[in-house]
């Protein structure tokens, strides 16, 4: 029998109250928020399974009463040595994963938690990659499931969801408005949702572990990454707070989490004491991470500012001057990853990232999920 990892608990961030994990939930029952995974252990080099080239070779700090009932080679992605703007970078290949998009690490995760636990039906909101996601692990745990999502999402996000057997649903109006068709069905169906059900972040803290191992069991100086509603701010902070907490490493890296001008209420928190404030929300070419209303807002920022990281706000015209370049260097991703290369003029131009610190660039998804996006903005075709 394998050995596993002890047993997490459901705990309430704001209300410190309590639950066993062996019934599924997304949301506290005392006062119905988000829920929270208690910390885990963390873990040393001897409990990776060097055999297994997927995050399954964390299994040890991975929280699952069982093995995973279904894997599709999730994680392990690769970690590329470039250039940018004269300085060394690490660039981490997230879309080099099942359905294209680093949001198969929580996905894999949650769903075989799910499957665990009894859970027969899913229903989930997403802008497009985690909808995706969620529809890739569930055809592979043949769970039935229903995508919300925006009408304006990309076309090949839709057609991918709807070719591993999901009922996708558009949703008309904002981001925000199918936010809120998803709360009223999931009064009659479980939420898999990649905001609110914390085994989502179990596996993306698995970023983190990888990371470690791929720099010989060090931690990045810095690590750059998109934010939307902040499942990678989150994954990098827990799963490198855990291997703090446990010895494995003497130091956090510095998390930069980079938004879009039109859609930066992380970024406009963050200036102002990390409390919320009103922000204007405009459309902008990188869609997965064009969330107007965090869920986590205050959890995010904390993962920020404890490392001593910061936020950046990117404009349009900065998005798509990176994204073009991205491609020039053989980097064919979307434009929410082409965010991280536009903060990260960003950060060098001020100084914040030195030219000898090991600097991780997180893309995110494959350009392969808006090609009609991307040959509009790049004039292309």
């Amino acid at each position: 029998m394998p050995i596993l990892p002890d047993p997490a608990t459901y705990i309430n961030p704001r209300t410190g109250a309590t639950w066993p994990t062996t019934t599924a939930m997304w949301r506290a029952p005392d006062d119905g928020g988000y829920v929270n995974l208690t910390p885990g252990a963390g873990l040393a080099p001897i409990d990776i399974k060097m055999d297994e080239r997927s995050l399954w070779r964390y299994s040890s700090a991975i929280r699952l009463a069982e093995p995973p009932a279904a894997t599709l080679g999730e994680g392990w992605t690769p970690l590329i040595p470039a250039q940018w703007d004269g300085q060394p970078v690490l660039m981490k290949a997230e879309y080099f994963m099942p359905s294209g998009s680093f949001k198969d690490r929580g996905s894999a995760v949650m769903l075989n938690y799910l499957k665990q636990t009894g859970v027969s039906k899913i229903m989930e909101d997403s802008s497009g990659n985690a909808g995706s996601s969620v529809a890739t692990y569930a055809a592979a745990l043949s769970l039935p499931c229903r995508i919300l999502l925006p009408a304006s999402a990309p076309m090949a996000k839709r057609i991918q969801m709807a070719a591993m057997g999901a009922d996708v649903a558009p949703i008309d109006g904002s981001r925000d408005d199918t936010a809120r068709a998803a709360l009223v069905e999931a009064e009659t169906v479980f939420y898999a949702s990649h905001n609110y059900q914390p085994f989502f972040v179990e596996g993306t803290k698995t970023l983190a572990f990888e990371l470690w191992e791929q720099l010989g069991f060090q931690a990045p100086d810095c690590i750059i990454t998109p934010l939307g509603q902040g499942s990678n701010v989150l994954g990098c902070h827990i799963g490198f707070a855990e291997l703090l907490a446990c010895g494995a490493i003497d130091r956090m890296p510095r998390i930069y989490a980079i938004q879009a001008a039109n859609c930066a209420p992380y970024h406009a928190a963050h200036q102002f004491g990390d409390n919320a404030v009103d922000v204007e929300i405009n459309p902008t070419i990188a869609d997965g991470i064009a969330t107007p209303t965090p869920v986590r807002l205050r959890e995010v920022l904390a993962g920020i500012t404890e490392t001593s990281g910061d936020t950046v706000a990117v404009s349009e015209a900065e998005i798509i001057a990176a994204l073009g370049t991205l491609a020039q260097k053989g980097f064919f991703v979307e434009p929410t990853s082409a965010a991280c290369g536009a903060g990260l003029t960003r950060l060098i131009e001020r100084g914040a990232i030195g030219k000898k610190e090991t600097t991780v660039v997180v893309l995110t998804g494959s350009g392969l999920k808006a090609v009609d996006k991307i040959g509009a903005a790049l004039n292309l075709g």
